[in-house]
């Protein structure tokens, strides 16, 4: 998984033809009017899973290898108690939404049965040569109502075409419909740049409008991950870390095309673009172990249950999706101990955010757009509601009057983002005795925004937006307590 080899990934090509922008919502009138971007409904149902589960799975968990090299034999695939319902089971029960599996990695070694190759699974001993990993990937997320999402390396070492810039994109287009038309509606097609130098000693230009056009085409609901989108980017680094500063919005034009590096890439992909023309929130990945595929000399090195808790607010409390990788065992099987802490992650989760401090608080506002655009729609549990300030404002404040004293250590904030994302500042403030007191300040708040605070007990607490691009939109305020 690593984009060490980020270089140079059908640039040429990309450049030449442009990047589709299925989301691009930017008008630049006679006036120069703008029109801030909105997601599509596509996109807001993606980031409203919030969490969602890597399965690195291939014949490196049987070679022991990060990279293979395309020059393994694929009788060396042979997972003797493969399940993919516990996967799917065990990603529900930590709070997962979806799951995104490796039907192909670098190594070019197919998950399914596919017609384009015999580096595939139907010539693995496993099933006899008739199994289907994909098929039991997919089965199974939707027994447990999960999404379910494929990722098909572009950079493929098996194969001899690779290199040959015009037969390996047919060649790769040929598995991206088997994948996108065999396996029912897909929610997530996940790319990275990785591009290395085919058998002709060339670098691979992958002909990204055309795959993006194929996706569109073949799996409408889906959305695209690659470092430079369209609909999802990368969030610049493989920490899981999102920026402290996150805008949902980029500049296409800083990140093109996938596997672009310049200056300010890494930071454009952290932090978004306040004026950018494009909706393209950020998906930070990160793997439960130090390897993305299963080594069992790692099995010692999990990450504990409080550095989960850590990734999620730096992540999902930062305007981020997480894409969690948890590798199965050679077995086929998620090893315990990783189970046990996606469990108790998942139950703590349940917990820390079972009471809301501030449901039936009293809320006034310093203004509001409409009667149906009330202040009190921030307390009111439905994220679809919202408090709105006038039309054309730039700043304006919420305050809550608790039901009774509340002591709480966690503040969720939440904008509107169905409407765009705009407040570029706000503060939380608690009443303490005879004056105002700041709990929390920050800069973006996007679709969540979760501060952890010193531990606070106060009857009224105070959101003020400081400022923003467009009119705020308040869609909650919550107060939680850790109970750590």
């Amino acid at each position: 998984m690593k984009r060490r080899d980020f270089l140079a990934a059908g640039s040429a090509l990309a450049l030449k033809l442009g990047v589709r922008r299925r989301n691009r919502s930017f008008d630049a009138g006679p006036q120069g009017a703008y029109t801030r971007p909105i997601p599509t409904r596509q996109q807001f149902a993606w980031q409203r899973d919030e969490l969602a589960m890597f399965i690195h799975f291939g014949v490196n968990t049987f070679m022991n290898r990060e990279w293979g090299d395309g020059k393994e034999d694929p009788r060396v695939f042979d997972p003797t108690r493969f399940d993919a319902r516990q996967w799917a089971r065990i990603a529900k029960a930590a709070g997962f939404r979806a799951m995104i599996l490796t039907a192909k990695h670098h190594d070019g070694f197919c998950l399914w049965p596919t017609a384009s190759t015999n580096h595939s699974v139907r010539s693995s001993p496993w099933r006899t040569g008739a199994g289907d990993v994909v098929r039991e990937f997919v089965d199974a997320c939707r027994a447990e109502g999960l999404g379910a999402g494929l990722y098909l390396s572009p950079w493929d070492r098996h194969e001899p075409s690779y290199g040959d810039s015009p037969r390996y994109n047919d060649f790769y287009i040929d598995q991206l419909t088997e994948l996108l038309t065999q396996y029912g509606p897909i929610t997530e097609v996940w790319f990275d740049g990785a591009n290395g130098e085919g058998p002709n000693g060339k670098r691979q230009l992958y002909d990204w409008p055309r795959i993006h056009r194929t996706v569109h085409s073949l799996q409408p609901g889906a959305v695209m991950f690659s470092d430079a989108g369209p609909d999802v980017r990368w969030i610049g680094n493989e920490r899981g870390i999102a920026g402290e500063t996150s805008w949902s919005m980029m500049d296409p034009e800083r990140v093109p095309y996938a596997g672009f590096d310049g200056p300010g890439v890494r930071d454009a992909l952290l932090r978004g673009d306040a004026r950018g023309t494009v909706w393209r929130p950020g998906e930070a990945d990160v793997s439960i172990r130090p390897g993305w595929f299963w080594h069992p000399e790692e099995d010692d090195n999990v990450r504990s249950v409080e550095n989960l808790l850590d990734l999620y607010f730096a992540s999902v409390g930062r305007n981020s999706k997480l894409l969690l990788n948890v590798p199965p065992t050679n077995a086929g099987l998620l090893p315990d101990t990783d189970a046990r802490h996606l469990t108790a992650f998942g139950e703590r989760l349940r917990t820390i955010f079972a009471t809301n401090y501030a449901s039936g608080a009293r809320v006034r506002a310093s203004g509001s757009g409409g009667t149906r655009l009330a202040p009190a729609q921030v307390v009111d549990g439905d994220p679809e509601t919202f408090w709105s300030a006038p039309t054309g404002a730039q700043s304006g404040w919420v305050e809550l009057e608790l039901a009774a004293p509340a002591t709480f250590d966690i503040v969720c904030l939440q904008e509107a983002i169905a409407h765009g994302q705009h407040i570029a500042n706000y503060r939380v403030e608690g009443w303490m005795g005879a004056r105002w007191t700041t709990l929390s300040w920050g800069t973006t708040i996007g679709y969540k925004k979760l501060d952890r605070i010193p531990q606070a007990t106060t009857p009224r607490v105070r959101v003020t937006v400081e400022f923003a691009y467009d009119t705020p939109r308040l869609a909650t305020v919550a107060l939680y307590r850790s109970n750590t």
